[in-house]
């Protein structure tokens, strides 16, 4: 108890709480801003935390990704743009709830449910760290490839056109995944002679062209849509309660399912908000009603994306693994203010700990009110008039691909992907599917190849490991369910027909 007062003091000192009141603004500007991910939030403040004490620049790592995750939200549900890739798995469905004129509901959903993600998350970080660090620890590179599987299979189960473009797009991902000498190899592969691809695709230009620039070439060559309507902008909170009345279950399933997937080093709110979206689907009474403006969805990946960014610190805290990029860079700061992440930082840094979760939970309480200022602000853009959006999207798109590695090549890349995804739009392939292969190609081909390399090219560890067997058993389960879907309601069909057939028969 001694350590939680102790805690509450370091949290309490005015330079924390400048830095943390500081650092919520600038991730919900940062966050929301196309081509300006929290991961970039979090890396341009590392210069800043030179200059302060040990909790205060915590503080602002913590602060400001938790704020730009939720905030990227933003401009994915008024203009179809995802400020981070996390957002990217629902923008449709939060664009969709625009266009029907239920705007602050999908964006009040976003918040609420974000901030009740990143409690969630906190407390697991609190009660569980040492046995969820122990299940990251059981993971090796078996278990990630089938992760990583399951993960790009969330692409056919997000789609709403047909399956085989949904696939077709991914795959189109996964080749763009293998562009460069980032593989086990280190050879180049689809260079052309071009040193720029030398690196690779980064995920962030792609994301950028294919839903801000593509949209931005939509606006160019089609009409302006129905003026959505003249009214006031409602209430951002009002129906929240009800829809977690309503969604129990998913709130508690995206939680957990972000809890868990953020433990793992690696796959971070991304990943989270993909697969809990497409559990939302699976699971919901009324799929059909999925990418049509249904707020099911919302409420799941919302809750799950945020819950991942603070249990990602379970592993980052306990071995110094990083459980996402925001929590590599956090690693840095902690070892640069003498707070070596280990074991022994729960003991004789106890009240450092405590700090830590009480910045994370006054962090997700803050979003509440700031969220809501930041919300009104931007329904500015609602109002306006597209001509003079248009051109500024654009410039932002540039602005933050540059920004990326200050390299030129970048915003080529985002033309590049603008002119793809608007042509494979015109043709009904999904964008989001080829966004998730970009993102999830590496991972699987990595994780891959290494377990092969470890078994001396046998598959048998791939399923006798015992978390490695259940993961291949969901990841298998899940794709043959279609098939096996589709087979079931072709034997109902014929059913009554060889019925009515045979009765036919005895009639006559």
């Amino acid at each position: 108890m001694t350590d939680l007062f102790e805690g509450l003091r370091l949290v309490l000192q005015t330079d924390v709480l400048i830095a943390i009141a500081a650092s919520a603004v600038y991730g919900l500007v940062i966050g929301s801003l196309p081509g300006l991910s929290a991961t970039m939030a979090t890396a341009l403040l590392v210069p800043v935390t030179f200059y302060l004490s040990p909790i205060a620049a915590v503080a602002t790592i913590i602060t400001a990704s938790a704020m730009a995750i939720f905030s990227g939200d933003i401009p994915g549900c008024l203009l179809r743009i995802p400020g981070t890739p996390a957002s990217a798995a629902y923008t449709d469905e939060a664009y969709a709830m625009t266009r029907k004129g239920q705007a602050e509901l999908a964006l009040g959903t976003g918040l609420w449910f974000s901030a009740i993600g990143g409690i969630a998350g906190t407390l697991s970080l609190l009660i569980m760290a040492p046995a969820l660090a122990e299940v990251a620890l059981n993971f090796s590179s078996f278990e990630y490839f089938w992760l990583a599987v399951l993960g790009l299979m969330c692409a056919t189960l997000v789609a709403r056109s047909s399956p085989v473009k949904a696939i077709a797009s991914m795959l189109l991902g996964l080749l763009f995944s293998c562009i460069g000498m980032e593989n086990p190899a280190g050879t180049p592969r689809f260079t052309f002679g071009m040193t720029d691809l030398l690196g690779g695709i980064e995920p962030l230009p792609a994301l950028v062209g294919v839903f801000a620039v593509s949209q931005v070439m939509r606006a160019l060559s089609e009409a302006e849509p129905p003026p959505l309507p003249r009214r006031r902008f409602g209430s951002i909170m009002a129906g929240q309660w009800a829809l977690t009345k309503k969604y129990p279950k998913p709130m508690m399933r995206g939680n957990i399912v972000g809890i868990i997937i953020g433990v793992l080093p690696g796959a971070g709110a991304d990943m989270a908000a993909w697969v809990s979206y497409a559990l939302s689907k699976r699971f919901s009474k009324e799929p059909q009603k999925f990418g049509t403006g249904h707020p099911e969805g919302l409420v799941e990946s919302g809750a799950s994306n945020n819950a991942s960014l603070a249990s990602g610190w379970v592993p980052a805290l306990l071995f110094g693994i990083p459980g996402d990029t925001i929590t590599a860079i956090a690693i840095g700061v902690l070892y640069m203010k003498g707070l070596n992440p280990g074991p022994t930082l729960f003991t004789e840094r106890a009240s450092s700990m405590y700090a830590l979760y009480i910045i994370f939970i006054l962090a997700n309480i803050i979003m509440i009110p700031l969220g809501i200022i930041m919300i009104r602000v931007a329904a500015t853009v609602l109002r306006a008039p597209r001509a003079s959006i248009m051109p500024i999207i654009l410039l932002l798109c540039a602005v933050g691909a540059f920004a990326t590695g200050n390299n030129l090549f970048a915003v080529l890349l985002v033309a590049f992907f603008g002119t793809l995804g608007y042509v494979m739009e015109r043709n009904g392939y999904p964008v989001a599917a080829l966004v998730l292969g970009i993102v999830m190609g590496s991972m699987v081909e990595q994780s891959f190849v290494t377990s092969l390399i470890k078994s001396d090219n046998s598959i048998m560890p791939f399923f006798d490991r015992p978390i490695s067997a259940v993961l291949a058993a969901i990841t298998l389960g899940a794709l043959l369910w279609p098939v096996a879907a589709w087979l079931i309601r072709r034997m109902k069909a014929r059913a009554p027909a060889v019925a009515g057939a045979s009765g036919g028969h005895a009639n006559g």
